[in-house]
Formats: structure tokens, sequence, C-alpha cells
């Protein structure tokens, strides 16, 4: 793949092992972060209070570690500064954009509503006015939240949306601040609409990451419901696999597409597996929380007919390959 790529908020979860695989494929890849959104200078101040800031500042090293290696392009940019980030696209002249800056947590959001505007909504903005007439391709990394309850036992892109709460409510206005460039500046687009995200080096608070922390530190594993609710787990391999699909594809072009793995299991089916691999598993379950909607299985037909999207790695698979990854990281640093 012999394209110039930079991604917004690449030292993320999404952005590194995007960032590595593009890289493996040939593509000249280029990173930007501010590092204080659930990286590094916040887990330094512990500023959300996660319960094992050691471990997450063990994953983050390694995130880093890994970039460096490949040599991968990484300038410390906040893309809240319009300035900066307009003068790195001058020079570095990408020919793909993918936006990720954004706070990735939907309790946080609604906590914290003004970080997360500035964060999730100016950056997009600064990165639309940066890249205006001078991208390919502009890609952006939307949510699953947007679609708010599920009406339906499978969603497909057309559904009415409806979100709840300021976290879904970004993503949905960012969609529609992102077709109006398309409309006025003849911008290619492609807006993802990932859901349940799980992988190696996440400290994001996602359900898939606390469940193993929980376990291998001994602590209870806290569910809000009963656990049966569905949501359409997805690893980090196939949402990276189904990114690069978008990108080689024309058909992606003023697009929006599910990208999951397509088939929703209850939490409960982690609570199965994790008990399958650690011992003394303790599970307690708390009233659901009323700005979290009900969600289930994203239809991925689309994607798999227009970019060739073939997602490989059903739950059972996928979480056990994170859990052994995590077993054998947590072993090799000795972190308590």
């Amino acid at each position: 793949m012999n394209k110039k790529i930079l991604i917004v908020g690449g030292a993320g979860f999404i952005g590194h092992n995007l960032a590595l695989k593009l890289k493996q494929m040939g593509a000249k890849v280029a990173v930007i972060d501010s590092l204080t959104v659930n990286n590094l200078y916040s887990i330094k101040r512990n500023e959300d209070k996660v319960p094992f800031p050691k471990l997450s500042l063990k994953i983050l090293d390694q995130r880093f570690s890994l970039l460096k290696s490949k040599k991968i392009i990484f300038k410390q940019i906040n893309a809240q500064d319009f300035k900066a980030l307009n003068k790195f696209v001058n020079e570095f002249k990408p020919k793909v954009v993918i936006h990720l800056a954004a706070v990735s947590h939907a309790n946080k959001s609604n906590k914290f509503p003004l970080v997360t505007f500035n964060n999730s909504f100016v950056t997009l903005q600064n990165s639309l006015e940066s890249i205006k007439n001078r991208v390919d391709h502009f890609i952006f990394l939307s949510s699953s939240m947007v679609y708010g309850d599920f009406k339906k036992q499978k969603v497909t892109e057309d559904e009415v949306c409806n979100p709840i709460g300021i976290y879904g409510a970004l993503k949905f206005s960012a969609e529609k601040l992102i077709k109006a460039y398309g409309q006025v500046y003849n911008l290619p687009y492609t807006i993802l609409r990932p859901s349940a995200l799980y992988g190696e080096r996440c400290i994001s608070r996602r359900v898939g990451q606390i469940f193993i922390e929980s376990a291998i530190n001994k602590s209870k594993i806290i569910i809000n419901g009963d656990g049966r609710e569905k949501l359409d787990f997805t690893y980090i391999d196939d949402l990276v696999d189904g990114i690069i699909c978008a990108i080689k594809s024309k058909n992606s072009f003023q697009e929006i597409f599910n990208l999951t793995y397509g088939s929703a299991q209850p939490i409960n089916a982690l609570i199965k597996i994790i008990k399958n691999n650690f011992s003394d598993v303790e599970v307690e379950y708390k009233k659901r929380g009323k700005l979290m909607p009900i969600r289930g299985t994203l239809d991925v037909k689309k994607a798999k007919r227009l970019i060739g999207y073939k997602p490989s790695w059903p739950l059972e698979k996928g979480y056990l390959a994170y859990i052994k990854w995590y077993k054998n990281f947590y072993k090799k640093f000795f972190i308590i």
C-alpha cells in the first residue's frame, strides 16, 4: 500500500494497532496525538481513577516502543490547536487522513461534556479544515452508539439514529458535519461504526479489558445489568482489517459502514470465557445505567459487499487470544 496516511489521535488503542498494520503493508504512516486523553499524561496523574494505573503505563510503554521500532512518524500535537495541526498537514502532505481523536468512553462524556466536545468535535472540525481540497480520502470512526436503543435484533446503516447521552450525540453530530464537508468541498469520506471493541494494548476501560484486569488482579467483576444483554464484540484485528478495506476501495467513498464482527453475544459469554481461564472469579451484578442504550448485532453485509470486509474473529477465538496476551504481558512485568 503505497500511500501517505495520517492518523489523528493515532497513539490510542485503535490508532497504534492500525498504524502498525499499515506500516507493515508498506504505507508511509504518521501519527499525531496529544497524549492527554486516556493516554500517557492522564494515566500518570490517574485523572480517571483507573484501578491499575501501573499496568496501564506498562501497556502504553509497549505501544510507544512498537511505534518507534517500526519507524512510524510520531508528533505530539493537540488537534485542538488548528495552527499546529495545519502546519503538520502542510509538511507531511497525506493522501489519506483517519480521524480517531476523541473521548472514547460514554460515562466520561456524560460527566465532562465540555472536555468531550473539545476533544471529540473541535478536533474533528480542525481536521476537516486542515485537509479540505487536499486529500484523497477522509475516514472517521463513529460508533454504534449513534443508533441509541436498537429497535431490531440487527441494525443496518439505514436505521434511524436516535442517540442517548453526550457521547452518541457528538458522534452523530460529527457524522453530519463530515457529510456537510462532503457536499460543500467534494471531500471523499467514509464513516465507520464499530462496537464493543477489545484487544491487545487497550487501556480505554472497555468491558473486555475490565473483565480480564479484574480477574488477573483477583478483583470483583462488576456487571451493570443481568449479563444477558448482547453486544457485537469486535476484535481489534477485524476492525483494523475493515479500515484497510475502506482505504483500498473507492466503493467506500461517501458511505457509512457498520464495522463489527456481525453477531452479538451476551455479556455473560465473556464471563464464561473468563471463568474458564482464571480461578476464583467473583462477579457482582448491579443496576443498569439508564444512559447506556440497549444494543445488539450490527449488520455488516454492506461492508462485505462493497469493500470486501471479512471478519474472522468470533468472540470465542478473539477473546482467548486477548486473554493469552494479557497473561503473558502481566507475567513479564510482574505488575501488582
